[in-house]
């Protein structure tokens, strides 16, 4: 790569992403696109090669965006630079794809020929047109006898609105056709633009941390050059760093002098501080820095919250460096210091939702080594307090004191459903079931598309779960946050012991506290193991016990010295026993041990 690029070169750069539902072929026709154009040789290839985490290709989603580039001879005898994006499709790691996106100018839409549009297809394309994008429709698995091509170009016209007279018809698994799609790319997309003689204005699009590297940061250049040795500013954390090496991924590394405008590529600058690298900085010269930062990325908002302790107390400082690096590599989670009576030191994190709440559990366990508890997931609550102060309430266990409260607010969100017709009424009655408003009800081709409003709370646990069940993994489901509503919403403490057990308090609507009371409580019960004494359990609504269950006592044998005499012998052991007890029960300690916790919290 030449230092200076010259405007020839711009005009064959093109930055496009691969935006699509779950499962509908958005990494396989990646792995096609590379294995074309020769990024890996035949050897190195391997299935889902940009899914480069053990989770992603056990469960077989995309969870981080990734980003490569390919060299491309086109029919017209140029030589093209493909700057490729391959973005998540679940609707938990849709920020991974808003970034992607802000770095391109044109999307490939891949649709299943089998299934058509569904409800992610919706809301990706949505993003995409929203960062005016051009979009170069593509039919995915035309090989496969259930394909119906015309119906789903049929189908994205009237649904999205996008003319797909010219979808490109392919299937990623076999080859078929993949040349039409890089053809579609360099004839369809624009270039992008920018000028290589203005000072240099790069966008962070992505970091991540390596072990032999330190800090990796992608960008994208707007304007200007990038060059090794340039000593860079990043605008909105106002650090200074002296670039080391400058790169770019086929997905191997490929070290060069520099980057122009419109390149992606990647930079390493001996970067020790996690938090100089926000997603969506602008990186320009810090002895010529460009006149206003760019707009970045809006902050990403959490969702579902839940506290992550160490089983081992000692692991605390691990668990505290293990999360600023994943931090690095997934802006889309927070995180702050707090304490339990129960678990001791942690951290209260906030998630996009339960999936990426999982995967970020998994990757803490798998990538760092670390044991760790999770308590109970909850959303963000509104408190209007009586003095007329408003506070966000991300821990049931700190609710204040009820006479101090006016109301309590939850979040609600818009739910877009699409599903076969033959369980349209097992997917209306779980959103009944939920609290659910139906606000819209029709028809997509053969499948209806239902629209409902539901509290977040009633969705963060297993509702993703129970509606794949009840469609037998047909149904497809997208929402976005609309609004905070005022709800008979109570806090459930759970008492062990007449011991409240903060790590297992929970807000819960008033009509469901009874039935989630009494789960909890029998489900300690199995879970707690006995004790010299009688342990009850208790959920409590304020000062009213709405759920009892009891541990039986392990009982010693205290009459088996007694041989004859008098009854009087052995009913004064017997009383003695009892006494004994009863001051234990006082002052005994139950050990709730941690698979308890575990088990307890899964109990949805």
């Amino acid at each position: 790569m030449c230092a200076r690029m010259t405007t020839q070169s711009i005009d064959n750069i093109r930055n496009f992403s691969i935006v699509a539902h779950i499962d509908h072929g958005k990494s396989t026709l990646a792995d096609r696109l590379i294995q074309l154009t020769g990024g890996l040789s035949a050897r190195e290839m391997t299935e889902q090669v940009l899914d480069s985490m053990d989770i992603e290709r056990e469960r077989g989603i995309t969870i981080k965006a990734q980003t490569v580039r390919l060299h491309y001879k086109a029919h017209d005898g140029k030589t093209y630079i493909l700057n490729l994006m391959d973005t998540p499709g679940h609707v938990d790691f849709a920020y991974e794809v808003s970034r992607s996106l802000a770095a391109c100018e044109g999307s490939l839409l891949v649709v299943d020929a089998s299934q058509g549009v569904e409800a992610q297809t919706l809301a990706n394309v949505y993003q995409a047109l929203d960062a005016n994008h051009e979009i170069v429709p593509v039919l995915n698995k035309v090989d496969l006898p259930a394909a119906e091509p015309e119906r789903v170009k049929e189908q994205i016209e009237e649904v999205i609105g996008l003319d797909a007279s010219q979808a490109v018809p392919i299937s990623a698994k076999t080859g078929l056709n993949i040349e039409a799609v890089l053809e579609a790319i360099v004839t369809r997309l624009p270039a992008p633009k920018g000028d290589p003689d203005a000072t240099l204005k790069a966008m962070l699009v992505d970091s991540w941390y390596d072990n032999y590297l330190g800090v990796v940061v992608l960008v994208r250049i707007i304007d200007g050059t990038l060059k090794k040795g340039q000593r860079i500013k990043m605008m909105r954390a106002g650090a200074v760093y002296d670039v080391e090496r400058v790169g770019y991924l086929t997905p191997k590394l490929v070290t060069v002098e520099s980057l122009g405008p419109g390149e992606v590529g990647v930079i390493t600058a001996s970067i020790k501080e996690v938090a100089d690298t926000r997603v969506g900085d602008t990186i320009t010269d810090d002895r010529k820095p460009c006149a206003e930062p760019l707009p970045g990325f809006k902050p990403v908002q959490p969702v579902v919250f839940c506290g992550l302790f160490p089983v081992d107390a000692a692991e605390f400082d691990e668990l505290r460096s293990a999360l600023g690096k994943l931090r690095l590599n997934d802006a889309s989670f927070s995180y702050e210091m707090e304490t339990s009576a129960a678990l001791g030191f942690g951290f209260r994190c906030g998630f996009l939702g339960l999936l990426h709440l999982e995967i970020v559990q998994e990757r803490l366990s798998r990538e760092f080594n670390l044991d760790l508890i999770a308590t109970a997931p909850s959303v963000v609550y509104r408190i209007l307090q009586t003095d007329g102060e408003v506070i966000e309430l991300h821990n049931p266990a700190d609710m204040p004191d009820v006479m101090k409260i006016e109301a309590i607010e939850e979040p609600w969100i818009r739910a877009t459903i699409l599903t076969p017709d033959e369980y349209l009424g097992s997917v209306l009655k779980l959103c009944q079931d939920r609290r659910g408003i139906q606000i819209d009800l029709g028809y997509v081709g053969s499948r209806a598309k239902v629209v409902y409003d539901l509290p977040l709370n009633e969705v963060v646990f297993d509702f993703y779960d129970r509606l794949k069940s009840v469609s037998k993994g047909y149904a497809s489901f997208d929402y976005a946050i609309t609004e905070y509503k005022e709800g008979d919403l109570v806090k459930m403490s759970i008492l062990v012991n007449a011991e409240p057990v903060d790590a297992l308090s929970m807000l819960v609507h008033r009509s469901r506290a009874d039935m989630r009371g009494r789960v909890m409580c029998e489900k300690l019960r199995e879970l707690i193991p006995q004790h010299m004494f009688q342990i009850p359990i208790q959920a409590a609504l304020g000062g009213k016990i709405i759920a009892r269950e009891t541990i039986r006592a392990l009982r010693k044998d205290v009459t088996a010295k007694c041989y004859g005499g008098d009854i009087t012998r052995k009913r004064k052991l017997l009383e003695k026993q009892k006494e004994g007890k009863k001051k234990m029960r006082q002052f005994g300690k139950v050990d709730i041990p941690q698979e308890a916790f575990i088990a307890a919290l899964k109990m949805d």
